[in-house]
């Protein structure tokens, strides 16, 4: 076995299938052999079923569209603040001397430190919840942008310089354009960051979203809904994936052969 060789993208997949397909059997053959009650882990069929309910009698598709909304939202006001941050903390080594020991000390703080808080600050509307997304990401998503953009190689800024090129013209023509294949994958690792910290602000404090739906559904032990709602968040975030991926395609197809 070599170390990154690549493999067809038909046995790729074949590979997927079987490890989802075992997988799945462990799963089978938990519950329905009574090693495991179904109060602690129903079966797949029971969590169908339960999809099924959610959707048609409690009309999930409103919490989900609840929770896309927040997260969206908190996802990209962090967006706006953190990735100017991160350019320049990346490229100008006295707002890197400002800013890093800050940002350093408020990502090793959990989030959900910050729930009282914001509840006091801001109540128990969507403000809160958009905050607490938005302090979740942003301290992360400013070292990712900061590393991509130290990354960019001092011979391209020097060239710039040298043929006349203005410190706006560096940044518009040099910096930015080159880092930007690697400011949409920060981005997209920290979109899939964005799902668990809603579940957090959901879970309290909430009358509607997929982790309010969660909460309830613990308080009359409906095990099979929570275990549903997991695999819709977790459906729920290899789409939102994909579509990182696709625009990663569609906007830096000259990155496709580094990508592979």
């Amino acid at each position: 076995m070599q170390i990154r060789k690549q493999i067809k993208r038909g046995n790729y997949l074949l590979k997927g299938l079987i490890g989802f397909s075992s997988f799945l059997l462990i799963w089978i053959l938990l519950t329905s052999t009574g090693l495991v009650k179904p109060f602690f882990l129903p079966s797949p069929l029971m969590v169908i079923d339960a999809i099924i309910k959610l959707f048609v009698e409690f009309n999930l598709f409103s919490d989900i569209l609840v929770s896309i909304y927040r997260i969206l939202v908190g996802f990209i006001l962090a967006v706006i603040v953190a990735v100017p941050i991160g350019i320049l903390v990346g490229t100008i080594k006295s707002i890197e001397a400002y800013i890093e020991p800050v940002v350093a000390f408020v990502r090793y703080i959990p989030p959900s430190a910050f729930v009282p808080l914001s509840i006091l600050w801001f109540g128990v509307g969507d403000i809160e919840k958009f905050f607490i997304i938005f302090i979740g990401i942003a301290p992360y998503l400013i070292i990712l942008v900061a590393d991509v953009v130290a990354n960019v190689k001092n011979e391209f800024i020097e060239a710039g310089y040298t043929l006349g090129a203005t410190t706006k013209q560096i940044y518009s023509k040099i910096i930015i354009p080159y880092s930007l294949p690697g400011i949409w994958d920060s981005m997209r690792l920290m979109f899939g960051a964005a799902w668990t910290f809603i579940i957090l602000v959901e879970i309290i404090a909430a009358t509607s979203g997929l982790g309010h739906v969660i909460v309830q559904s613990q308080r009359f032990l409906q095990t099979a809904n929570v275990i549903a709602i997991i695999i819709i968040i977790g459906i729920l975030g290899l789409i939102t994936d994909y579509l990182f991926k696709v625009g990663y395609k569609k906007f830096f197809p000259w990155m496709e052969r580094v990508r592979g």
